[in-house]
């Protein structure tokens, strides 16, 4: 990585018109000039002190430009955009039930994203903030101009996770045309079709974006067919330069054949076998948002970011009894399939954030104050246990004759949640920003479960929560390119709805009735920078303690196991992260006939272990102890092409750390994995060639066991695939 400068819009360049006052001197007026957006060598960078009303100096971040990088966006293939940020972890079961692969940093559970803040342009786009934070629709990569990261300090104005922020930013039309038109036609391994296409333009005060991406794929497992659609529609009204207001839409369409899971042995002799051919997942999801800016006076601006969610999803499945190993065949006394089980969850809720950015002036230097309020109201239904059909198509009926579910539960959550920072420059060098939050969370759950006796229990649970949030970062300027940052901030996590009432609801793990929130904090210390434009660097350590930490505890009786939800102690999360990335030849010279060759270096050591409880000196679940990429790109003119190794350490996805190998698979090692991807693009004029293999040498590993959904058991990555695909601009 490079220089990395952030331009704010800035200047307007005039000619003086006192130069006009000399007699005979003809002038012209030139029109304004506008600078606005990023500039950076490669891909990879980190925001300036403080971007789009929010405060970062000193925060642990990242930026990911993908414009600048080789990858695989047609699939959103994950480790060459996002594996770059140093820690990244992922499970990867987008096809395998779930309609994206999650993501985790410094040893957090990986699945469904549930453990960061996920967020598009700057709002919420996960089913419940709290009570439901896993996020069934993310940007697609194709139409991602940035992905901007924050972690450690990130709790204060985005909300009190521990792993931070993942914010998609959704490319923009043109300034100076009025309409433009992108396409994009990748086609690749197992049928995959996909296409791409996006219009956009400005019309004096109007600007407007809009895109529509239509995938196929018949999966590399059997029975993993995969048809979605994703939209996005946007339109900005720039009243003058200090008001501006837009209206966006996204959609998600999709409908998933979902494989099941696996046991070891099965996984061994041959990971691309399923014996599930009856599971269905369909997952509308629709966000509507109004962002809006203020610039009250030169220094100061106010910003509003509203989002509607208005989503469900519906499963049709044969459900975990019996494990992976369990037939899903013809019962000959039947002679018909058994019924399946249908569930549904309705999601709707609302996420209002309002920021105030001011800068004012101490001793001459310029100090900076950003505050504001998030006002989150969110209700979840979800239906469980319905009689589905014996047939094996996507039928989502439920064939209960009075319509009944054993769970049938109203969840409803509200946050209002005021935030205030301020940036102190002491000098030229030294900016010191402290800050506090406050939470206040309430979770309600109405209904009624079934226990396993077939007794229906009432459900009338509210928890509400007062949490105060405190932190406190710093920036020290070593050079004009190079700093050193530090910062030490709460964090919180709040037990999710599946954990709010007695019964849990996952049929083979129990949930302790008297389960505590998680919290904890999160602390780093680095040095980042670039020298000139052919080295960057970001080396850091960090420190999280994660107390009452939930996890799975295995427990075993004889020859019968069970699965139990419950805090089994407090972790401690020690290690480095480090990102280097250096151009060689511009080592040397900086105009080069021979193109341009870049080596990067993502890695990240993380010590997780738990300090107090029964498990105390075992491993976090889901934290690997390294996690290695390294990567070569060389470039000439309009070519690109990326090789991109991976190595992953092991890790255990219980908390008693089971290495032997269980009949049902739910528990037990994640063995280490190397991954090789490589990609090429060419561009000439307004046209383009991309192409690429991902999981070179074919191997054979997996992310994600799971006790119930959507396995139950081992849930196998992607095997060797390529992908070739054509783009135009007009």
């Amino acid at each position: 990585m490079h220089r990395f400068i952030y331009l704010t819009a800035i200047s307007a360049l005039f000619v003086s018109p006192l130069c006009a006052q000399k007699k005979g001197v003809d002038t012209t007026a030139l029109k304004e000039i506008k600078v606005t957006g990023f500039k950076t060598i490669t891909g990879m960078g980190h925001l300036d002190e403080v971007h789009d009303g929010v405060i970062y100096s000193g925060q642990k971040n990242e930026v990911l430009i993908l414009d600048s990088m080789d990858a695989n966006t047609a699939q959103d293939n994950p480790r060459q955009v996002l594996g770059r940020v140093p820690g990244s972890n992922y499970s990867e079961t987008e096809g395998s039930g779930f309609p994206s692969n999650g993501i985790g940093f410094r040893g957090l559970n990986p699945t469904q994203s549930i453990e960061t803040n996920t967020r598009q342009n700057g709002y919420n786009i996960a089913g419940d903030i709290y009570g439901y934070p896993e996020s069934y629709y993310l940007t697609p990569l194709e139409a991602t101009e940035r992905v901007e990261i924050i972690r450690g300090a990130s709790s204060l104005q985005f909300g009190p996770q521990f792993g931070g922020v993942v914010n998609y930013i959704v490319k923009g039309a043109p300034e100076d045309k009025k309409f433009e038109f992108n396409t994009e036609q990748t086609g690749g391994s197992y049928g995959l079709m996909n296409t791409f296409n996006s219009v956009g333009g400005t019309v004096g005060k109007w600007n407007y974006y809009a895109f529509l991406k239509y995938d196929y794929d018949n999966g590399w497992r059997a029975n993993s067919q995969m048809q979605q659609v994703a939209g996005f529609a946007k339109v900005e009204y720039r009243a003058n330069d200090r008001f501006k207001i837009g209206l966006e839409y996204s959609l998600l369409r999709n409908m998933l054949h979902m494989p099941g899971g696996l046991d070891d042995a099965e996984f061994n002799q041959n990971p691309d076998q399923s014996f599930r051919a009856r599971n269905w997942l369909v997952t509308p999801w629709n966000i509507a948002a109004l962002t809006s800016t203020y610039k009250i006076s030169e220094k100061t601006s106010l910003t509003l970011k509203s989002a509607f969610n208005a989503s469900s999803r519906s499963i049709v499945w044969r459900n975990e009894d019996g494990g992976p190993e369990a037939s899903d065949n013809i019962i000959d006394s039947l002679g018909s399939y058994v019924p399946r089980e249908v569930e549904h969850e309705y999601f709707k809720s609302s996420t209002t954030e309002v920021r105030l950015l001011s800068n004012y002036n101490i001793a001459n230097h310029e100090q900076t104050l950003a505050a504001g309020v998030r006002i989150f109201d969110g209700w979840m239904k979800r239906q469980e246990g319905g009689t589905g059909s014996t047939g094996i198509d996507a039928n989502f009926t439920n064939y209960n004759p009075d319509n009944a579910y054993d769970n049938d539960l109203d969840f409803t959550t509200l946050n209002i949640a005021p935030f205030i920072e301020n940036t102190f420059h002491i000098g030229n060098r030294l900016s010191i920003t402290p800050g506090f939050r406050f939470e206040y969370i309430k979770s309600t759950a109405t209904g009624h479960v079934t226990d396993d006796g077939g007794n229906i229990i009432p459900v009338n649970e509210s928890k509400p929560r007062n949490i105060p949030l405190a932190g406190i970062a710093f920036q020290y300027k070593t050079s004009g390119t190079t700093n050193i940052y530090a910062n030490i901030t709460q964090a919180y996590t709040p037990i999710s709805y599946s954990f709010l009432y007695p019964l849990g609801l996952d049929i083979n793990a129990a949930i302790d009735p008297k389960l505590k929130d998680v919290n904890g904090y999160n602390a780093d210390l680095g040095w980042r920078g670039n020298i000139k434009t052919w080295f960057t660097f970001d080396v850091s350590g960090f420190f999280m303690a994660h107390n009452n930490n939930i996890a799975l505890e295995t427990i075993t009786s004889g020859t019968d196991t069970s699965y139990y939800e419950t805090n089994v102690g407090n972790a401690y999360h020690i290690g480095i992260e480090s990102y280097e990335e250096l151009n060689i030849v511009k080592l040397f010279t900086k105009h080069s006939r021979i193109g341009s060759i870049s080596f990067f270096n993502s890695f990240s050591y993380d010590h997780a272990t738990y300090v107090t409880g029964y498990f105390k000196g075992n491993e976090a679940e889901y934290a690997p102890k390294t996690i290695e990429r390294f990567g070569i790109t060389y470039a000439l003119k309009g070519f690109s092409t990326t090789f991109l190794f991976s190595n992953t350490a092991k890790s255990f996805s219980d908390a008693n750390n089971t290495s032997t190998i269980s009949a049902d698979a739910e528990v037990g090692v994640i063995p280490s994995y190397t991954v090789m991807d490589w990609a090429a693009s060419l561009k000439i004029k307004n046209y383009n060639i991309k192409a690429g293999v991902n999981n070179l040498a074919d191997a054979h590993y997996f992310t994600f066991r799971t006790i119930e959904y959507p396995g139950p058991g081992i849930i196998p990555s992607i095997g060797r695939t390529f992908y070739i695909g054509f783009g135009a601009r007009f």
